[in-house]
């Protein structure tokens, strides 16, 4: 099996990290044996939990994969934190990425088959933003700010009142994305990187 996500420029090959290196800030971010790196820069759109069917699906299946962690919490939520794709590339271990992948949608949930954990999510449109697993950050997780798609939860779940919850995708966070749009537009690396958010 070769490379399944667009974040890898091939397989068995990891991205040239020299248009990212020169950012302030970068998170290196990895997966639960450190066979799988990848560097997150700058900051992230947003952080949010996603409780909409897709997700809920893509996450059991995750946890159902040999010795695999779960990703999903307990009321059926998953965590993830929002980037623009020209600031995540993976620096390590590109040739141990595969994909699941359900028939009827247009996401793919990338993992790292030397353990089974979960790092990104993607659209198979290419969209500029991807969706990297809350699992794969320690403390240094930006905030949590939404929990999204609620109307899919069951009656019984028990949703936390941290942050608002909205029954689809609030405005706040589809301004947050339009804003990641227009910078990625103008950004000085968006010309050497763009075929990296379009991979």
């Amino acid at each position: 099996m070769g490379c399944h996500s667009r974040l890898v420029g091939c397989v068995g090959e990891t991205l040239t990290m020299s248009i990212f290196e020169r950012t302030q800030t970068s998170l290196i971010l990895k997966c639960s044996c450190g066979s799988v790196e990848m560097k997150a820069f700058d900051a992230a759109i947003t952080s949010a939990v996603c409780y909409c069917d897709t997700c809920q699906r893509g996450s059991r299946e995750l946890a159902a994969l040999p010795n695999a962690s779960s990703v999903q919490d307990l009321d059926g939520g998953t965590a993830y934190v929002l980037y623009r794709a020209d600031r995540v590339a993976y620096s390590k271990g590109g040739e141990l990425l595969r994909s699941l992948k359900f028939d009827e949608t247009a996401t793919s949930r990338i993992y790292a088959s030397c353990c089974n954990s979960a790092m990104v999510m993607e659209f198979d449109d290419a969209r500029h933003w991807v969706c990297i697993y809350r699992a794969r950050f320690q403390s240094d997780a930006p905030a949590l700010e939404f929990r999204i798609c609620t109307k899919f939860t069951l009656e019984t779940a028990e949703i936390p009142n941290d942050v608002p919850g909205y029954a689809m995708y609030p405005l706040g966070l589809l301004v947050k994305l339009l804003e990641a749009k227009i910078a990625m537009i103008f950004s000085p690396r968006y010309a050497s990187s763009e075929g990296l958010a379009k991979r």
